[in-house]
């Protein structure tokens, strides 16, 4: 699995002009599931997820949790983050899972963050989705499951 994980000072999902999901401060992730992930992908992300320092405390920049800052998570599907561009003009997605293993996972993704009770929200799996956000600093880091880099 791989999150681009944004702080963001408020963020929102609208589809068909609804909005889906919506948070004020904390962290705005996009999650792709590969074709090999499983449950330890899904541990591994929400651990770091929830315990990342990257919100300021007076002079220290990066020092606080979401969690410590009473932040919300907005998660968002997204399998173009998997997407291979080494060859060609077009990226190649053939790492990225199938649809029904990719939902099992984001949802499990999403379960294991409200378990320890920080408010999410999220988008809809599979539609034309337009995020909005306010990045704040900016700050923006990559996490994957698995050694990639």
């Amino acid at each position: 699995m791989r999150a681009v994980i944004q702080r963001v000072k408020e963020a929102a999902v609208v589809v068909n002009g609804e909005v889906v999901g919506q948070i004020g401060t904390g962290l705005l992730v996009l999650v792709g599931v590969a074709k090999d992930d499983g449950p330890g992908d899904v541990a591994y992300l929400a651990n770091k997820i929830l315990n990342l320092r990257i919100f300021p405390e007076g002079e220290k920049l990066l020092h606080r949790t979401c969690a410590d800052i009473g932040g919300g998570i907005l998660v968002v599907s997204q399998f173009t983050i998997l997407g291979d561009c080494r060859k060609g003009r077009r990226p190649s997605f053939d790492q990225s899972a199938p649809p029904e293993l990719a939902e099992k996972l984001y949802e499990d993704l999403v379960a294991a963050l409200r378990q320890v009770g920080m408010p999410v929200a999220t988008g809809r799996f599979r539609a034309m989705m337009e995020v909005s956000l306010v990045n704040d600093g900016p700050v923006t880091l990559l996490l994957d499951s698995k050694k990639t880099f």
